[in-house]
Protein backbone atom coordinates (compact mmCIF):
# COMPACT_ATOMS: atom_id res chain seq x y z
CA UNK A 1 0.00 0.00 0.00
CA UNK A 2 1.75 3.31 -1.01
CA UNK A 3 1.82 5.94 2.28
CA UNK A 4 0.31 9.03 2.23
CA UNK A 5 2.99 10.77 4.08
CA UNK A 6 7.00 9.55 3.56
CA UNK A 7 9.72 11.39 5.80
CA UNK A 8 12.86 10.77 5.41
CA UNK A 9 16.18 11.93 7.54
CA UNK A 10 14.77 15.08 9.00
CA UNK A 11 16.50 17.54 10.75
CA UNK A 12 16.49 20.71 12.67
CA UNK A 13 18.32 22.62 14.93
CA UNK A 14 17.98 25.96 16.58
CA UNK A 15 21.10 26.99 18.18
CA UNK A 16 22.12 24.00 20.47
CA UNK A 17 19.03 22.55 20.95
CA UNK A 18 17.94 19.85 18.06
CA UNK A 19 14.05 19.39 17.81
CA UNK A 20 13.82 16.85 15.01
CA UNK A 21 17.19 14.40 15.14
CA UNK A 22 16.80 12.61 11.07
CA UNK A 23 13.49 11.94 11.75
CA UNK A 24 11.77 8.47 9.50
CA UNK A 25 8.31 8.23 9.39
CA UNK A 26 5.99 7.33 7.27
CA UNK A 27 1.91 6.72 7.74
CA UNK A 28 -0.92 5.02 5.12
CA UNK A 29 -4.16 6.40 4.21
CA UNK A 30 -6.56 5.23 6.79
CA UNK A 31 -4.37 5.06 8.80
CA UNK A 32 -4.37 6.98 12.65
CA UNK A 33 -0.70 7.49 14.36
CA UNK A 34 -0.54 8.53 17.74
CA UNK A 35 2.94 11.07 18.59
CA UNK A 36 3.31 10.47 22.20
CA UNK A 37 6.31 11.91 24.89
CA UNK A 38 6.93 14.27 27.39
CA UNK A 39 6.24 18.00 26.99
CA UNK A 40 9.80 19.99 24.60
CA UNK A 41 9.83 16.18 23.04
CA UNK A 42 9.80 17.97 19.43
CA UNK A 43 5.65 16.06 18.70
CA UNK A 44 4.39 19.64 17.77
CA UNK A 45 7.47 20.84 16.20
CA UNK A 46 7.45 17.91 14.07
CA UNK A 47 4.46 18.73 12.78
CA UNK A 48 5.55 22.30 12.04
CA UNK A 49 8.46 21.14 9.95
CA UNK A 50 5.83 19.04 7.95
CA UNK A 51 3.52 21.91 7.41
CA UNK A 52 6.06 24.18 6.54
CA UNK A 53 5.93 26.57 9.49
CA UNK A 54 9.60 25.98 9.71
CA UNK A 55 11.95 24.97 7.37
CA UNK A 56 14.02 22.04 7.51
CA UNK A 57 17.20 22.10 7.69
CA UNK A 58 17.75 18.73 6.08
CA UNK A 59 15.41 16.13 4.88
CA UNK A 60 12.67 15.17 2.41
CA UNK A 61 8.99 15.10 2.82
CA UNK A 62 6.38 13.66 1.11
CA UNK A 63 2.99 13.89 0.49
CA UNK A 64 1.37 11.14 -2.21
CA UNK A 65 4.46 10.69 -3.49
CA UNK A 66 5.09 14.50 -4.38
CA UNK A 67 8.11 16.08 -2.90
CA UNK A 68 6.48 19.14 -0.74
CA UNK A 69 9.60 20.07 1.85
CA UNK A 70 10.49 22.71 -0.73
CA UNK A 71 7.24 24.08 -0.95
CA UNK A 72 5.88 27.12 1.07
CA UNK A 73 2.74 26.54 3.60
CA UNK A 74 0.10 27.02 1.25
CA UNK A 75 1.78 25.12 -1.59
CA UNK A 76 1.64 22.51 1.16
CA UNK A 77 -2.09 22.32 2.11
CA UNK A 78 -2.64 22.70 -1.95
CA UNK A 79 -0.80 19.11 -1.98
CA UNK A 80 -3.52 18.17 0.22
CA UNK A 81 -2.52 18.69 3.68
CA UNK A 82 -3.85 20.29 7.04
CA UNK A 83 -3.74 20.91 10.34
CA UNK A 84 -4.99 22.23 13.27
CA UNK A 85 -3.57 23.91 16.26
CA UNK A 86 -2.95 23.40 20.18
CA UNK A 87 -4.21 26.38 20.78
CA UNK A 88 -7.82 27.24 18.61
CA UNK A 89 -7.29 29.58 15.95
CA UNK A 90 -10.32 30.27 14.77
CA UNK A 91 -10.81 34.22 13.66
CA UNK A 92 -12.62 36.19 16.41
CA UNK A 93 -14.34 38.35 13.77
CA UNK A 94 -15.79 35.65 11.21
CA UNK A 95 -18.90 33.56 12.05
CA UNK A 96 -18.37 29.85 12.69
CA UNK A 97 -19.57 29.54 8.58
CA UNK A 98 -17.32 32.14 7.47
CA UNK A 99 -14.22 30.18 9.12
CA UNK A 100 -15.02 27.17 7.00
CA UNK A 101 -15.53 29.05 3.60
CA UNK A 102 -12.39 30.81 3.93
CA UNK A 103 -10.65 26.80 4.43
CA UNK A 104 -10.52 25.40 1.04
CA UNK A 105 -7.29 24.61 -0.59
CA UNK A 106 -8.78 25.96 -4.30
CA UNK A 107 -11.00 29.13 -3.86
CA UNK A 108 -12.91 31.00 -6.67
CA UNK A 109 -12.05 33.99 -4.97
CA UNK A 110 -8.33 33.97 -4.92
CA UNK A 111 -7.89 36.85 -7.70
CA UNK A 112 -9.29 39.86 -7.91
CA UNK A 113 -11.37 39.13 -11.50
CA UNK A 114 -12.60 36.29 -10.16
CA UNK A 115 -15.69 37.63 -10.07
CA UNK A 116 -15.44 37.98 -13.61
CA UNK A 117 -14.50 34.31 -14.67
CA UNK A 118 -17.19 31.69 -15.93
CA UNK A 119 -18.15 29.14 -13.42
CA UNK A 120 -17.49 31.01 -10.37
CA UNK A 121 -21.14 31.52 -8.45
CA UNK A 122 -20.98 27.61 -8.88
CA UNK A 123 -17.59 27.25 -7.48
CA UNK A 124 -18.86 29.45 -4.41
CA UNK A 125 -22.12 27.90 -4.24
CA UNK A 126 -20.48 24.29 -3.87
CA UNK A 127 -18.20 25.61 -0.89
CA UNK A 128 -20.95 27.06 0.62
CA UNK A 129 -22.76 23.43 0.82
CA UNK A 130 -19.45 21.56 1.69
CA UNK A 131 -18.89 24.08 4.71
CA UNK A 132 -22.72 23.90 5.90
CA UNK A 133 -22.28 19.60 5.45
CA UNK A 134 -19.29 19.95 7.66
CA UNK A 135 -20.94 21.94 10.45
CA UNK A 136 -24.03 18.74 10.05
CA UNK A 137 -21.04 16.50 10.56
CA UNK A 138 -19.87 17.58 13.68
CA UNK A 139 -23.93 18.59 14.54
CA UNK A 140 -22.93 22.15 14.96
CA UNK A 141 -25.20 23.39 11.98
CA UNK A 142 -27.45 25.63 14.49
CA UNK A 143 -24.56 28.06 15.02
CA UNK A 144 -23.56 28.69 12.01
CA UNK A 145 -24.06 32.75 12.16
CA UNK A 146 -22.61 32.25 15.63
CA UNK A 147 -19.05 33.79 16.66
CA UNK A 148 -16.18 31.21 18.03
CA UNK A 149 -16.27 33.22 21.33
CA UNK A 150 -20.29 32.41 22.14
CA UNK A 151 -19.28 29.17 22.08
CA UNK A 152 -17.61 26.61 24.33
CA UNK A 153 -13.76 25.64 24.16
CA UNK A 154 -14.61 21.98 22.87
CA UNK A 155 -17.55 22.92 20.66
CA UNK A 156 -14.14 25.25 19.22
CA UNK A 157 -12.26 22.51 18.89
CA UNK A 158 -14.80 20.63 17.24
CA UNK A 159 -14.95 23.48 14.25
CA UNK A 160 -11.26 23.87 14.11
CA UNK A 161 -11.39 20.31 12.63
CA UNK A 162 -14.58 20.56 10.63
CA UNK A 163 -12.47 23.85 9.15
CA UNK A 164 -9.39 21.47 8.40
CA UNK A 165 -11.52 19.32 6.54
CA UNK A 166 -12.91 21.57 4.45
CA UNK A 167 -9.11 21.36 2.54
CA UNK A 168 -10.76 18.15 1.43
CA UNK A 169 -6.80 16.55 1.37
CA UNK A 170 -5.98 12.97 2.60
CA UNK A 171 -3.45 13.95 5.46
CA UNK A 172 -4.76 15.55 8.34
CA UNK A 173 -2.46 16.20 11.19
CA UNK A 174 -3.89 17.12 14.78
CA UNK A 175 -2.21 19.11 17.56
CA UNK A 176 -3.55 18.10 21.35
CA UNK A 177 -7.55 17.96 19.49
CA UNK A 178 -8.47 16.64 23.30
CA UNK A 179 -6.59 19.19 25.53
CA UNK A 180 -9.13 21.27 27.62
CA UNK A 181 -12.18 18.90 26.02
CA UNK A 182 -14.03 17.17 27.91
CA UNK A 183 -18.15 15.63 27.80
CA UNK A 184 -19.86 15.45 24.20
CA UNK A 185 -17.08 17.41 22.45
CA UNK A 186 -14.99 14.41 23.73
CA UNK A 187 -17.07 11.54 22.14
CA UNK A 188 -17.71 14.09 19.29
CA UNK A 189 -14.25 14.79 18.37
CA UNK A 190 -13.43 10.81 18.90
CA UNK A 191 -16.08 9.81 16.19
CA UNK A 192 -15.21 12.21 13.50
CA UNK A 193 -11.17 11.14 13.64
CA UNK A 194 -12.20 7.73 13.33
CA UNK A 195 -14.87 8.58 10.28
CA UNK A 196 -12.17 10.10 8.41
CA UNK A 197 -10.28 7.67 9.03
CA UNK A 198 -12.60 5.13 7.34
CA UNK A 199 -12.95 7.36 4.99
CA UNK A 200 -9.30 6.64 4.14
CA UNK A 201 -7.30 10.16 5.31
CA UNK A 202 -4.34 9.44 7.11
CA UNK A 203 -4.13 11.07 10.23
CA UNK A 204 -1.64 12.01 12.72
CA UNK A 205 -2.39 13.24 16.37
CA UNK A 206 -0.05 14.50 19.13
CA UNK A 207 -1.81 14.10 22.24
CA UNK A 208 -1.20 13.53 26.00
CA UNK A 209 -4.27 11.83 26.71
CA UNK A 210 -3.05 8.44 26.37
CA UNK A 211 -7.05 7.15 26.69
CA UNK A 212 -8.00 8.36 23.67
CA UNK A 213 -4.83 7.46 21.79
CA UNK A 214 -4.98 4.13 23.22
CA UNK A 215 -8.89 3.90 21.91
CA UNK A 216 -8.22 5.29 18.31
CA UNK A 217 -4.69 4.85 17.11
CA UNK A 218 -3.75 1.77 14.86
CA UNK A 219 0.20 2.60 16.16
CA UNK A 220 1.74 5.06 18.35
CA UNK A 221 5.38 6.75 17.34
CA UNK A 222 7.20 7.62 21.14
CA UNK A 223 9.57 11.02 21.09
CA UNK A 224 11.87 12.64 22.99
CA UNK A 225 14.74 15.37 22.04
CA UNK A 226 13.47 15.06 18.41
CA UNK A 227 13.86 11.97 18.23
CA UNK A 228 11.62 8.74 17.32
CA UNK A 229 12.63 6.34 20.08
CA UNK A 230 9.80 3.57 19.06
CA UNK A 231 6.95 2.95 17.17
CA UNK A 232 4.55 0.42 18.26
CA UNK A 233 1.14 -0.03 19.33
CA UNK A 234 0.18 2.12 22.02
CA UNK A 235 -0.15 -0.68 24.87
CA UNK A 236 3.75 -1.78 23.53
CA UNK A 237 4.96 1.70 24.04
CA UNK A 238 3.21 2.18 27.64
CA UNK A 239 4.64 -0.58 29.21
CA UNK A 240 8.29 -0.05 28.03
CA UNK A 241 9.59 0.99 31.00
CA UNK A 242 12.50 2.76 29.55
CA UNK A 243 10.33 5.25 27.95
CA UNK A 244 7.84 5.12 30.91
CA UNK A 245 11.23 6.70 32.47
CA UNK A 246 11.62 9.23 29.96
CA UNK A 247 8.15 10.07 29.61
CA UNK A 248 7.80 10.42 33.69
CA UNK A 249 11.14 11.10 34.60
CA UNK A 250 11.18 8.62 37.27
Amino acid sequence: MAHVLEITGLHKRFGGIVVADDIALSIAPGQILGHIGPNGAGKTSLFNLIAGVVKADTGVIRLNGERIDRMAVHGRARTGLSRTWQHIRLFPSLTILENLLVAPRHSPDETPLAGLLPGTADARQQIHERALAQLAKVKMLDAADRFPSELSYGKQKLISIARALMNDGNCLLLDEPMAGVEGPAYDAIKGLVRDEAAAGRAICVVEHNISFVRDLCDSAVFMFNGRIMARGTVEDLVRNPDLTELYFGT
